[in-house]
């Protein structure tokens, strides 16, 4: 695949990504004066309840200070509390406070429709397994190049995987 390609695609994958949290931010302060940091930590509290700021952390590929200090935010607007670690006396869990609940509830109504706008009513269903398996395959093997290099290993770019029967382009 030609380097411009890659750049194409890479600029597509930043805009998009840039033009969505932007879209979606503006609707979520618009109606919640919510942030979508905020949100999404919110979300995942909801989703997933009794979470330790290192967990909230390696959900979103963010640093443990970088999500204390939003969690800290959270907890300061009364939206959610720790609670000590029956597990380990050194961290706390989080959780959401009634408040919190509620607000989170609301914005992920607005959160939902704002993905069926900007995705949902452009692609197909199909298409957006396709792609998300695809971007899926992208981090993994991102995270996996990291761990080389963290390891002191100098990465060799692979084979490009096969184009598959019945794809475009084969």
């Amino acid at each position: 695949m030609a380097g411009t390609d890659l750049k194409l695609l890479y600029r597509e994958l930043v805009s998009l990504e840039i033009e969505l949290w932007d879209g979606i931010e503006g609707r979520l302060r618009a109606e919640y004066d919510l942030a979508l940091t905020s949100f999404e930590v919110l979300h995942l509290l909801l989703r997933r309840p009794g979470r330790r700021i290192q967990d909230i952390a390696e959900e979103f590929s963010i640093t443990v200070g970088g999500t204390s200090k939003v969690v800290d935010r959270l907890e300061a607007a009364g939206l959610c509390g720790r609670r000590a670690n029956p597990n380990d006396r050194r961290s706390s869990i989080v959780e959401l406070t009634p408040e919190g609940r509620k607000l989170v509830e609301g914005a992920l109504k607005v959160f939902e429709e704002e993905l069926e706008l900007r995705i949902g009513s452009v692609i197909p269903e199909e298409s957006v397994r396709e792609v998300t398996a695809v971007l899926s395959t992208l981090r993994a093997a991102g995270r996996a190049l990291d761990a080389e290099r963290r390891a002191g290993q100098t990465p060799v770019p692979a084979m490009r995987a096969p184009k598959q029967p019945g794809r475009p382009g084969s």
